[in-house]
């Protein structure tokens, strides 16, 4: 028996010895039901209170705020709080606390605005609260002036602060800001160096991360659990995996191995490594297993799309008792949406309304997702605007998704209603955004968004964005205006973007241009196939023979074959997968024998083939393409 249960037991004792107690007794056995989470108890001593005390003391409400909070009962935490004639500071940071850590950052916001108003001085602890809602909200702005105000009212150095300020900045992507507010420390605590750490290892900075490891360790500092379960996801990392596996062994060494967080960090690390064999080993060996043990094994699988093995896992899982959280269910949909398997996507949907997680950004975004990749965007839409709030990952993906199936103009209103709703984009918003611009022709419209990446937003771009770009001017038909976006560009092209412009070339039947990019392509990687096929093409459509010819014998020679792309759909509960040429019969219907007659079809309607392309490496055949 712990003793906060004591301290209960003790409580009982005293009432039924005939006692009356004192607020300090009330103070005590609430504070002992909020530390163990025994929210019906503090209920009937607060009953008790109502019933037979006169008035209240601070304390006692104080503890009531704080008992009502951490059981996430947020309405009555409020109630009481609304009952007290002057709250003080340590009301209103229980109350604010309450807000923050049961993921209501808005209200949470809102509450210290109101304190500010009335001229609540900020303390260490509302200091703290406020600055991790910020930080979740990714609200810059605010953040920043809770950084003036905790430096007027000399708690910036403070160590609560001073974690919280990291957090802060590391959250809204400002790492800078970050390291300074960290550095500014004399003897930064061991929580600021493992937030930091996390900090740069959820902005890929991993090398950063590794270093300031490095750094705590000369510092003379131990690592605790947490700053070993943070910086193992630095090293999720193919040139870094050794480095992992030899942090793994000091975990072992110093004892660290038996903590769950450390355990299922472990896991994460060889499951996001791919090393499942690894993996497996570490979740076996743990003692006592949790939900996050069981996301790290399953995320790991559908990441490197192993979705066979996922949805075993997750059959285990459910069969030893655990109940799927949000992470889970966004497991699940991100399957649904990759095969794609609609109807279990929306069975899927059915089991997370039931306890009410469609309401959660983390899921929303998940269902937004599932059902873009299948191809339903107006149920996708449907999830995305009954969320009651949306993160940058809702935004994202839903005009992600429609930009990846040619609703342009759709994805150009969800970034107008992001600029509306003050979201701040990132470098993914704009890949979809200028992917979005391609597929309705807004070139002029398009190269507006790309300059206002770094002169508005402060992005980088990315050899992605270039790419977007290079396809943008293709579609217009401009190839030799793509090359000199190409040249005129600080961003080092990789061979997707050569492969951009090269299909644009072929697509436009610019012969010198295309021959130069597919060059480009194979000097980053001469065993490039779909660059000697696409040449080829050009080639054959320019009939330029003995070229062809050339190219076709120098992938025999180097036995270049490009792989066979698979399909899947489901069909009767059962995800089907095939490829050209695989021979495949569905019961009463042979495949072939259907296509065959719809090409009848096709040509009995005045159908002409117009393209020469190569279907495989031995020999080029007509390919039938609409008019």
């Amino acid at each position: 028996m712990g003793l906060a249960e004591e301290a209960l037991n003790f409580f009982r004792i005293l009432i039924a010895e005939g006692f009356h107690p004192n607020q300090y007794a009330y103070v005590g056995a609430i504070s002992a039901c909020a530390s163990i989470g025994n929210a019906r108890t503090g209920k009937e001593i607060h009953g008790r209170i109502y019933r037979v005390e006169e008035e209240l003391n601070s304390f006692v409400t104080n503890s009531l705020v704080n008992l009502y909070g951490k059981n996430g009962m947020l309405k009555s935490a409020r109630f009481v709080f609304d009952s007290i004639l002057e709250p003080n500071s340590v009301s209103l940071t229980s109350l604010l606390s309450c807000y923050c850590q049961n993921g209501d950052y808005v209200e949470g916001l809102k509450i210290f605005l109101q304190s500010q108003k009335v001229g609540m001085k900020v303390n260490e602890f509302s200091g703290a609260s406020i600055l991790a809602a910020c930080a979740a909200l990714e609200n810059l702005e605010v953040g920043m002036q809770v950084h003036s105000l905790a430096m007027k009212c000399g708690i910036s150095m403070d160590q609560f602060v001073v974690t919280g300020l990291i957090n802060f900045y590391a959250k809204c992507r400002k790492l800078d800001l970050a390291h300074q507010a960290f550095w500014e420390v004399n003897s930064p605590h061991l929580s600021a160096w493992t937030t930091l750490i996390a900090g740069c290892v959820q902005q890929g900075k991993g090398s950063e991360a590794i270093d300031l490891f490095c750094k705590l360790h000369s510092a003379g500092l131990k690592p605790n659990e947490r700053t070993f379960s943070s910086v193992l996801g630095a090293f999720a990392d193919p040139i870094r995996i050794e480095g992992g596996k030899q942090l793994h062994s000091l975990i072992i060494k110093l004892g660290f191995s038996s903590y769950m967080l450390v355990g299922n960090a472990v896991v994460d690390f060889y499951s996001k490594s791919v090393l499942f064999k690894e993996a497996w080993k570490a979740f076996n060996e743990m003692h006592v297993h949790d939900i996050v043990s069981w996301n790290s094994l399953i995320s790991g699988y559908i990441k490197s799309s192993h979705y066979e093995e996922a949805t075993e896992l997750l059959h285990h899982m459910t069969c030893d008792g655990f109940e799927p959280n949000i992470y889970t269910y966004s497991s699940v949909l991100s399957i649904c949406g990759d095969l794609p398997a609609i109807e279990w996507g929306r069975q899927t949907h059915c089991c997370v309304m039931k306890p009410g997680f469609d309401s959660n950004v983390v899921v929303g975004s998940a269902l937004i997702d599932m059902y873009a990749k299948c191809g339903r965007l107006n149920d996708a839409r449907r999830v995305f605007n009954n969320l009651p709030s949306k993160n940058l990952v809702s935004w994202n993906t839903m005009l992600v998704g429609y930009a990846q199936h040619g609703f342009g103009r759709e994805a150009l209103d969800i970034y107008d209603m992001m600029q509306k709703d003050g979201v701040k984009p990132n470098d993914i918003t704009f890949v979809g955004v200028l992917s979005a611009c391609g597929h309705v022709g807004l070139l002029e419209e398009g190269l507006r968004y790309f300059e206002s990446m770094t002169k508005y937003y402060d992005i980088t771009p990315r050899t992605d964005h270039l790419a977007c770009v290079v396809n943008l001017f293709a579609r217009k038909g401009q190839t030799k205006g793509a090359y000199d976006f190409i040249k005129r560009s600080s961003v080092e092209p990789d061979k997707v973007v050569w492969r951009c412009l090269l299909s644009g070339c072929k697509a436009n039947k610019d012969l010198a241009l295309g021959k130069y990019a597919a060059e480009k392509i194979l000097n980053i990687d001469a065993d490039d196939t779909s660059a000697h096929i696409m040449l080829s093409n050009i080639y054959a459509e320019a009939k330029m023979w003995n070229e062809t010819a050339q190219i076709r014998r120098i992938m025999k020679e180097k036995a270049l074959k490009k792989d066979p792309g698979y399909s899947w759909t489901e069909l009767r509960n059962n995800i089907c997968s095939f490829s050209a040429g695989h021979n495949m019969d569905f019961k009463e219907y042979n495949v072939h024998e259907v296509l065959n007659g719809l090409t009848a079809q096709l040509f009995d309607s005045g159908y002409v083939p117009n393209a020469m392309v190569s279907l495989d490496n031995q020999e080029y055949v007509h390919l039938e393409l609409s008019t």
